[in-house]
């Protein structure tokens, strides 16, 4: 049994002390000041409290002091200078090459997909979800490995179409490409000439679902053979397994963050976990 599915036991009060040994290491360092003054609020209590509000997607001032030795203002504080420093990104990086260390990232096979969220209270890169009656929301396009590991994430508006982003996850993928080998399996929102020759020039094999009707602005391509989804066997699930790890997440699951970059950097801290759980236990 694959154990990077969240366990139902799993402490919504605190990291993992093995994660946190990995995230320690790409925190910015703190100097302390001679004058004295209240301590600091350390590292370990703040981010055991961005843990926590992932996890529950409950509003900042929500969280007791009590519960983290640290009050609401200076979780969010924190929050904010951390992710205007990249360090959710510099976590994510730091979980794949810990992932390529101990399982070796898998890049023959990889995929990716899309999953569309609410966005209530709408901000940066929102969209009109068709569908869900129009409402407000965004989407996370990842790319993953064969297992499944989170390898690149990017997010837009829940009214932008999957080949209109796929570009931009490719590019956004969080450690180097190797030259060799690979494949890309995506279903038919991605089938789309232009994305098709990016890959090429990529060195990348596309095999994506055919859309036999085209688009509006396109006319439907004839198959082309050899390349079609029933060459190899299906390999698209592992992305969308993926996809129903994050939003166990409600931070992710609906997201209520205006700023689409604090929403990011939620969905990076969430990849990190996932990384690190497929690190661990394959």
């Amino acid at each position: 049994m694959n154990q990077a599915y969240p366990s139902p036991r799993i402490d919504y009060f605190q990291v993992p002390r093995p994660l946190w040994r990995k995230i320690m290491k790409v925190l910015p360092k703190h100097k302390k000041h001679k004058r004295g003054g209240r301590p600091r609020i350390p590292d370990r209590a703040v981010i055991n409290g961005i843990w926590y509000i992932l996890w529950t997607g409950c509003q900042w001032k929500a969280v007791h002091r009590d519960w983290f030795g640290a009050s609401s203002s200076v979780l969010h504080e924190r929050f904010q200078t951390w992710q205007g420093l990249g360090v959710f990104e510099k976590i994510m990086r730091q979980l794949v090459k810990y992932y390529a260390k101990r399982r070796n990232v898998k890049w023959k096979w990889q995929a990716i997909d899309s999953k569309a969220c609410p966005a209530p209270f709408g901000g940066e890169d929102t969209g009109r979800n068709p569908t869900d009656r129009g409402k407000q929301g965004s989407k996370i396009h990842l790319l993953v490995d064969k297992r499944g590991a989170p390898l690149a994430v990017f997010i837009t508006g829940a009214n932008r179409h999957d080949k209109t982003a796929a570009v931009s996850v490719i590019i956004s993928i969080v450690v180097e490409r190797p030259e060799k080998e690979q494949h890309l399996c995506a279903d038919m929102a991605y089938d789309a000439a232009d994305f098709r020759e990016f890959l090429a020039l990529k060195g990348i094999t596309p095999h994506i679902k055919h859309n036999p009707r085209g688009s509006k602005n396109q006319e439907p391509e004839p198959k082309q053979p050899g390349l079609g989804e029933c060459t190899y066997p299906a390999r698209r699930w592992v992305v969308e397994r993926t996809l129903s790890w994050l939003v166990k997440r409600r931070s992710i699951r609906t997201r209520w963050a205006k700023k689409a970059s604090n929403w990011l950097a939620f969905v990076q801290f969430a990849c990190a976990h996932i990384l690190f759980n497929l690190a661990v236990s394959g």
